[in-house]
């Protein structure tokens, strides 16, 4: 039954039919354009916005949520949006809105650091920070694993994670103030830096992780030896001065250098992650190489000052050993002796450094060879290695006088090498018999012989000393003191005289004339002379083959 009134169900399809009829207005177009744009922009700006990151670092000095920028060579590809503590206080968080072009670089060996005005080893660097602000730094990874969350460093990379080298690791001693960013030099040339440096509480000792550049890295072998350098290297031992300089950088921060003995071959190359012991200094090094060796201990009677650790033995002034410890093992029961409290020393003896490959080398024979040399008077002593420093060295040589003693002993389970004294000792010794020949020595006669030669040696030097006053009288006397001037006068006289006999003197001319004279006299009595040798009767007769004459009688010339 329908209760609806008659006059109302014509208002009602007039209603529906004016209803289906209307057109749409314009008013809701405007909404319905707005409505779509906005759903644009918000799916384009979601479109746009980048991943959203988290960065952890120590401390946000210098970092501002909404002003700080994450670069990129340079490019902006990031900006920090908020600051916050973690919830144990330890470290900083870091939120950050990267760019969707940012989005491939984050992977998990990317790595941030802050860019901020530094003063260091290497100069100044980030000055233009000083009024655009800090910013932090992104070093795109290798990696293909993507990554939300990296942790902040405070000091730039020494390498970038894709750069071409090699990085290992070094094992040392604590107290090698290595830092990171310390220099690796070869030869004086700088070829990589240090990474990282952090101590192990388990084992004690710091771990160093380097980088090593291309194409350097292949310097790098498994024989290859690393030591801290400190750029200055004075030393003064049993060897000598010995004065070393590194590189400027070395000099101010030190660092690490490497290099492959001389007396070891080049080896393989090293595989990347390879652990290595970092020595102290090169000679340390260089020891490191002699693995090899036989231990000996030397009961030392005479003093060890002077004897250092690192020392050479040497036999005949070739090195075949070092000192491994001065003193050694004190508190050890020595072996039973007549002499005094010896100390111990404990030496090493490393046929390596005699050119024998450690391949070959068989220490039960240089074991037994060094036993026959104990039995042949083979001893060490201590010498003087530098007058300078005082340093000694442990010196081995052939007493065949002493081949006869030899006991075999051992201290704290080591063959004890048999010792003599040696420097110093051998001097104290000799003084001391010296001292004992002259205890030996009857002075009293001596004594009396001196007294005897020092009066007799007084009363010569009395008269010494009388004729020393007789001849200073003599010299004091005025006829004394006039002989010079007489001497003076008669060599004048003497010079005038023979200026008076000189070539154009009257004297001379006289003289030559004379001498002429003479020559023509002797010239003509040289007939005479002849005649007289030949015939001396010459001389009373006229000759002898004349008749005899005879003889007459005297004419008076007074008669008619």
């Amino acid at each position: 039954m329908n209760d609806t009134p008659p006059d109302a169900a014509p208002d009602n399809e007039h209603r529906a039919r004016a209803t289906r009829q209307a057109p749409l207005s314009p008013i809701w177009i405007v909404p319905i354009v707005a409505l779509l744009i906005g759903a644009w922009l918000v799916y384009d700006s979601y479109l746009s916005r980048g991943p959203l990151i988290t960065l952890t670092m120590e401390s946000a000095d210098g970092i501002e949520a909404g002003s700080t920028l994450i670069k990129t060579r340079n490019v902006e590809i990031g900006q920090v949006t908020s600051v916050n503590l973690s919830e144990d206080l330890s470290e900083v968080v870091l939120t950050a809105r990267m760019t969707p072009e940012a989005a491939p670089m984050l992977v998990e060996d990317s790595t941030f650091w802050v860019v901020k005005p530094r003063i260091g080893r290497e100069g100044i660097s980030g000055l233009n920070t000083v009024l655009s602000g800090a910013y932090l730094q992104l070093e795109p990874g290798q990696s293909e694993e993507e990554a939300e969350r990296f942790t902040v460093s405070e000091q730039p990379p020494v390498a970038p994670p894709g750069a071409e080298g090699l990085r290992i690791n070094l094992l040392s001693e604590a107290g090698n103030g290595l830092t990171v960013g310390d220099p690796v030099t070869y030869q004086g040339f700088t070829v990589g830096r240090v990474e990282e440096s952090e101590f192990d509480v388990e084992t004690r000792r710091m771990r160093h992780r380097i980088f090593i550049e291309s194409p350097y890295h292949r310097l790098v072998t498994d024989n290859t030896r690393f030591w801290g350098s400190s750029g200055v290297d004075l030393r003064l031992d049993s060897e000598g001065v010995r004065v070393r300089l590194d590189s400027l950088e070395a000099m101010v921060s030190g660092g690490v250098t490497f290099g492959v003995p001389e007396d070891l071959p080049r080896g393989l190359q090293a595989e990347p992650d390879s652990t290595f012991t970092l020595y102290a200094d090169e000679d340390s090094a260089r020891e490191g190489t002699f693995d090899r060796y036989l231990e000996y201990v030397l009961l030392i009677e005479d003093t060890v000052r002077g004897l250092s650790r690192g020392a050479p033995v040497e036999f005949r002034g070739v090195r075949i050993g070092t000192v491994a410890s001065v003193p050694w093992n004190f508190t050890s029961p020595q072996p039973e002796r007549d002499a005094r409290l010896a100390i111990p020393v404990l030496i090493r003896i490393e046929p390596q450094r005699l050119g024998i490959d450690s391949q070959t080398l068989d220490m039960d024979e240089w074991r037994a060879r060094f036993e026959r040399l104990f039995q042949r008077g083979l001893r060490a002593s201590l010498k003087s290695g530098n007058l300078l420093t005082g340093a000694l060295f442990v010196d081995l040589g052939l007493d065949a006088e002493r081949a006869d003693d030899y006991t075999p002993e051992t201290f704290a389970e080591r063959t004890v090498f048999p010792t003599t004294s040696g420097g110093l000792a051998q001097i104290q010794a000799q003084v001391t018999a010296l001292l004992d020949k002259l205890n030996d020595l009857e002075l009293e006669p001596i004594l009396a012989g001196l007294e005897t030669n020092l009066a007799t040696s007084e009363a010569t030097l009395e008269q010494v000393r009388q004729l020393t006053a007789g001849v200073q009288s003599l010299l004091d006397d005025p006829e004394t003191r006039a002989l010079p001037g007489e001497l003076n006068s008669t060599l004048s006289a003497l010079r005038g005289t023979l200026e008076g006999v000189s070539p154009g003197a009257p004297a001379y001319r006289d003289i030559t004339e004379t001498l002429d004279q003479l020559e023509r006299l002797l010239r003509d009595l040289q007939p005479a002379a002849r005649r007289l040798g030949d015939n001396p009767g010459a001389l009373l007769f006229d000759s002898l083959d004349a008749d005899d004459p005879m003889p007459r009688a005297p004419t008076d010339r007074s008669s008619p």
